[in-house]
């Protein structure tokens, strides 16, 4: 049984980079699509008025979506009101809890510096408001180690219910992502080679052709390895390997998880690209990883033996974000002189910008005998339709009282165990 179907959003932070990004244009499309239902109350920092907050979001949503259906527009900018204040201060939440009146299952989304998730909920649930039905959204990162992690697990759960946390990792919420389930276990052809004795690898690759651009400060006490790596990519991982889900996706994701021994220092490549040092807030002397690659194993009866690799960077020489399957060599001599070269057959999933599935297939080269590789493509945008952004799926989520899509405290932690050791005892980070 989850939360019930929630009857107002309060977003703190609305006036932020993320809000601006990724929120407005998502709430924009749940209100075209005819998912949004409830009243949304801003809250921020920030000496607006709400007719400026309104302004400022569909603003936004232009500069996302490129147009804008102005009656839509209009229609979720009716549903916003607004309040400002210091988070620490008391008084606001007092107001927060006016403008809620009547509400019994509200979603708090925090979209804030983490330093501030203690503070805000404490001061939510002084003012009475994270009774019943409530939840809260917690934005990423949600801790920056084990310690960090499990600190702030018992510290939110001396004022609410485990149930009430939704850590989010926009990862899950993907439409690729979350198509790796059905992929997996709708699909007989797949389902029967999903297994070590079929597949030689997997490898999860996350690549990037920018820089850190005005994140220096931010990324300089992260590095890859945390920003991506520990959250997004292990998260994929999880989808990948586990086994099939009977209720939720949380128990197998759980189990696959703990068969993951930690990874191995010496099994860890790390990288830094030339000019990074370069960069305000980075330190001159930085050793922060801007390339990172890691194989891990899974000891289970499925994947005993597969290694994973997960590689994951800035100012890669092209921008992919990809999960690639590879199966083994088949036995490769029929018809005397026509043989298996050494060609792999991948099942390959792009999660970026242009979602789909690619099969490589080898066939017969149509002037001799020999094996040419050809793709088999599915893009999800032309076959399917339109394709929803992440926080569209984890916002309406959240608000529905679905949880299945964040990550629960057993799973966050087991994510963070895995990469301590690498975290601990870094290789030394190499120039690219």
């Amino acid at each position: 049984m989850g939360l019930q179907t929630s009857d107002h959003l309060v977003i703190f932070g609305i006036t932020g980079d993320l809000a601006k990004k990724m929120t407005f244009p998502s709430l924009y499309n749940l209100e075209k699509r005819g998912l949004l239902t409830t009243p949304i109350l801003g809250v921020a920092f920030d000496d607006w008025t709400v007719e400026r907050l309104r302004d400022h979001g569909k603003e936004s949503i232009k500069n996302v979506e490129g147009s804008i259906d102005e009656a839509v527009a209009d229609r979720l900018m009716a549903r916003f009101s607004y309040v400002h204040g210091d988070f620490s201060d008391s008084t606001l939440y007092s107001t927060v809890a006016q403008e809620l009146s009547g509400a019994s299952a509200p979603t708090f989304y925090l979209e804030i510096p983490p330093g501030l998730f203690v503070t805000v909920a404490q001061k939510l649930a002084a003012a009475k408001l994270l009774e019943g039905e409530a939840r809260v959204v917690f934005e990423k990162p949600f801790g920056t180690s084990l310690s960090s992690a499990q600190e702030l697990n018992e510290q939110l759960h001396a004022i609410m219910r485990e149930e009430q946390i939704f850590r989010i990792d926009h990862y899950l919420g993907k439409q690729p992502i979350q198509d790796l389930i059905y992929l997996r276990f709708a699909n007989t052809l797949l389902q029967k080679i999903w297994n070590g004795s079929d597949v030689d690898c997997i490898m999860v690759t996350m690549a990037e052709n920018f820089d850190v651009a005005d994140r220096g400060s931010f990324y300089d006490a992260v590095g890859t390895l945390r920003d991506v790596v520990q959250n997004h990519l292990l998260q994929v991982v999880g989808l990948i390997a586990m086994e099939a889900p009977v209720e939720t996706l949380t128990q197998p994701r759980i189990d696959l998880f703990k068969t993951i021994p930690s990874a191995e220092p010496t099994s860890v490549v790390r990288g830094q690209y030339d000019g990074y040092l370069d960069v305000d807030g980075v330190a001159k002397d930085s050793t922060t990883e801007t390339f990172v690659a890691l194989k891990l194993q899974i000891n289970s009866l499925r994947w005993g033996g597969v290694p994973v690799f997960i590689r994951a960077g800035k100012q890669m020489p092209v921008t992919a974000t990809e999960v690639v399957v590879r199966l083994r060599h088949s036995a490769g001599v029929f018809m005397g002189e026509l043989r298996s070269q050494n060609k792999y057959e991948d099942i390959i999933l792009r999660v970026g910008d242009d979602p789909g599935i690619s099969l490589s297939m080898k066939v017969k080269s149509p002037q001799d005998n020999a094996i040419e590789p050809v793709r088999l493509d599915v893009a999800f945008k032309s076959a399917l339709g339109y394709v929803p952004l992440p926080y569209e799926t984890l916002l309406s989520n959240a608000m529905a009282g679905d949880s299945s899509l964040f990550p629960d405290q057993v799973t966050e932690e087991e994510t963070w165990r895995i990469v301590p050791p690498i975290l601990d005892q870094p290789q030394p980070v190499e120039a690219y």
